[in-house]
């Protein structure tokens, strides 16, 4: 179970229903524990209309205009006690010193003061409009529920038991779902291994661009291509037109005229570079780039400072990805979350097709969905 079907539960658990968590593994949140490992950035601070933006699919825009980015932290402050802080990106995160296991800790002890029941290793096996089948240690269950809520996740990370093996069983039921593709994943790149030399560092204060889309921030660079935030934000320009060529500059403060004359002023080009204040990744990336003829080129030089060229060849495997798109057809769910063909089962968080980048939107989505399964099934059934 993970921060969607963890807020799903809050909301009604809080509201007096008895409510009942059923999860594969043996214990809670392992992918939201993993999610903290690059930094637990836990929402944004954006405002809210740019914020919704970054979501693919109105429902779950909708969902976060009514659970927002603010009424997710007063929730953690209030209700989970974890404070929070706004760091230089924007992103929000726990106070300094609090871990993700703390969160998680204080979100299962919050459920438990309000009744909430954990059952551990249980596998799904399959549900009707009534009954959940699940496999507890060899054992076949059959149980009756009045309201069944699915929050099964999406198909990254699958050691955190998010494997996406769901799937199947969903369309067994006549449930239309969309194959799981890789988001915020970094970009793979054909005849890499001559920058493999520069793995692992970081490139900053760059904007980079694949069809319309634009992002700036640092990228690092991996054995296979490019990784980091602005390169997580191209993926789903990139799944859209996958045959298109990803643009770096890496002055993105000066135009091409200006860097052309800073280069031609220069005494010589490692003086020009120095007044530029490219790093050294930077520059060495370009010679391994460029020919020796287009390096010594003022005009190629500047050209690709501004406007490095690239040829993505691909995501990485989705089992390494921050998360994935696809799963529940936007078509199979209605305003409630509930699945058409079953009205007394709903689905939240990452299992529905829906996409956003990293830096907080992820969880954000999720618990907004949860909030909105809650808020469904109060007035829908209860």
């Amino acid at each position: 179970m993970g921060p969607a079907g963890l807020m799903a539960g809050s909301q009604l658990a809080k509201s007096g229903h008895d409510v009942h968590f059923f999860d594969h593994k043996k214990a809670a949140g392992r992918k939201f524990l993993v999610a903290g490992n690059g930094g637990f950035n836990l929402t944004h601070s954006e405002n809210l209309e740019d914020f919704i933006l970054k979501y693919d699919q109105e429902l779950i825009q909708k969902s976060v205009l009514n659970f927002s980015n603010h009424k997710w932290i007063t929730f953690l402050n209030k209700e989970l006690k974890i404070n929070t802080y706004i760091g230089s990106s924007g992103k929000i995160f726990p106070e300094k010193g609090i871990k993700p296991i703390t969160v998680l800790y204080n979100w299962l002890n919050y459920l438990t003061h309000y009744g909430a029941t954990f059952h551990y290793e249980h596998q799904l096996l399959n549900f009707d409009h009534q009954y959940l089948y699940l496999n507890h240690l060899g054992n076949p269950l059959q149980l009756k529920f009045d309201v069944i809520i699915l929050a099964l996740g999406g198909g990254s990370w699958k050691i955190t038991g998010s494997t996406g093996e769901w799937m199947s069983l969903f369309e067994e039921n006549q449930i239309k779902c969309e194959p799981f593709q890789a988001s915020n994943s970094g970009f793979e790149f054909e005849n890499w291994a001559k920058f493999q030399e520069l793995e692992g560092q970081t490139i900053k204060n760059i904007r980079v661009r694949y069809q319309s889309t634009e992002k700036e921030g640092d990228i690092v660079v991996s054995n296979y291509g490019l990784e980091g935030t602005p390169i997580y934000y191209l993926n789903r320009a990139y799944r859209e037109h996958p045959n298109e060529v990803l643009f770096i500059d890496f002055k993105p403060t000066k135009t091409i005229d200006e860097i052309v004359a800073i280069l031609t002023k220069a005494k010589n080009k490692t003086e020009g570079l120095k007044q530029l204040k490219l790093s050294k990744t930077t520059i060495q990336l370009l010679k391994l780039r460029l020919t020796k003829d287009e390096f010594t080129s003022i005009s190629s030089l500047s050209s690709c400072i501004k406007n490095l060229k690239l040829q993505p060849f691909g995501l990485r495997p989705i089992d390494e990805v921050i998360s994935t798109s696809g799963g529940v057809s936007i078509d199979e769910i209605n305003d409630s979350y509930q699945l058409k063909k079953f009205p007394t089962i709903y689905a939240c968080g990452e299992m529905i097709n829906w996409d956003a980048p990293t830096g907080g939107y992820l969880i954000q989505g999720c618990v907004s969905s949860g909030v909105s399964v809650a808020e469904g099934v109060e007035k829908n059934t209860l």
